[in-house]
């Protein structure tokens, strides 16, 4: 083991109470065990659950909590059983971990376990600088691939589960609620699918920069009728899939009351904690698919192939990027100029 891994502590990124974020000395990852790998961190992208954990605004974290779930670092060691990742390689890290015993994951849907674990919200992150995980966990990504491109394969995870979850198909007219990070990529990988495309948000700089990425239609909820516009791109029926990620509570109604095609499938992303009004008959004169889309479900193989083949573009979607060390400002970054920032990556080299 070199002279770094014998070190008792290295440093994290780290949010020991709502409104307080360190730079902090930890204990030193644990020496792999069986089917275990131990991770050298070389970049991290900041997620809108660690801006929400930062602040206590997060319906699932615990305290004091380590950030960061869209890792990318290389194998430094391994553990029994788990020598099929040698030192060296290249990984993306899936931060989902289940029972693997209850209803959910007896059907293949452990991104919903009774028992869930995500990373940096139920257990401590990845933005620290050495990490050990399961193998299961560890997804070898090319050598090509820049290590702040890499650790994108999260985020484009739930983009492959949301339009999984939507049964998107090239015959679709989609609607997709919120042009932040999460709308990005569900864009990038609709328009991979071949699906046309209507994006809507209430700031015109996101609107445009998703125009530039792809998007066939924008419409701005602030300024627009955004029902006559679904309708006029839809010749009257309404959008085949709707993407809610926004979090907004008259968004999500409109959602289901106004924008809908028959038989039509609404995939919920956004988890305000706030009631809704929905019109059940909404629902079942159109026979709607109203359906949930939380983290992904094996996902990552698929999205890394994403990547290695050029097949989505996360550079259209880094607008910063920091030392991990200078995480705070990083976070300041995001809080001073929402609307210009998309995605922010931090770096651990």
């Amino acid at each position: 083991m070199g002279q770094d891994l014998r070190k008792e502590t290295m440093k994290a990124v780290i949010v020991p109470s709502p409104g307080i974020l360190e730079v902090s000395e930890v204990p030193m990852a644990p020496k792999p065990g069986k089917g275990e790998v131990m991770i050298k961190m070389k970049a991290g992208g900041i997620c809108g659950s660690d801006v929400h954990v930062y602040h206590g605004r997060s319906a699932f974290a615990t305290y004091p909590r380590i950030l960061g779930h869209e890792i990318a670092g290389e194998v430094v060691e391994s553990g029994e059983g788990a020598d099929t990742l040698a030192a060296g390689a290249h990984v993306v890290i899936d931060p989902v971990t289940s029972c693997g015993e209850c209803y959910a994951c007896r059907i293949g849907r452990h991104n919903v376990c009774r028992s869930v674990k995500v990373l940096a919200a139920h257990v401590d992150g990845g933005f620290r600088q050495y990490m050990t995980v399961s193998v299961k966990n560890a997804h070898v990504i090319s050598k090509d691939i820049p290590w702040d491109l890499a650790c994108t394969a999260e985020p484009y995870s739930i983009a492959a589960e949301a339009t999984d979850r939507g049964s998107l198909t090239a015959d679709d007219r989609a609607l997709i609620c919120g042009a932040g990070p999460i709308g990005i990529v569900i864009l990038q990988a609709a328009k991979m699918i071949g699906a046309k495309v209507m994006v809507l948000d209430n700031v015109g700089a996101r609107l445009e920069k998703a125009k530039q990425i792809g998007a066939d239609e924008i419409v701005d909820s602030a300024k627009e009728d955004v029902t006559r516009r679904v309708m006029d791109w839809t010749g009257g029926e309404g959008a085949s899939v709707i993407f809610e990620a926004t979090g907004n509570i008259g968004i999500m109604e409109s959602c289901v009351s106004a924008w809908p095609s028959q038989a039509g499938r609404v995939v919920v992303l956004g988890f305000p904690n706030a009631p809704m009004s929905v019109v059940p008959l909404d629902i079942m004169r159109r026979e709607l698919d109203i359906r949930g889309s939380r983290l992904n479900r094996d996902k990552f193989p698929e999205v890394v192939a994403w990547l290695e083949k050029g097949l989505v573009h996360p550079a259209q979607m880094i607008t910063h990027r920091f030392p991990f060390e200078k995480a705070r400002e990083a976070m300041d970054q995001i809080a001073k100029d929402p609307v210009n920032t998309m995605k922010v990556i931090l770096e651990f080299e």
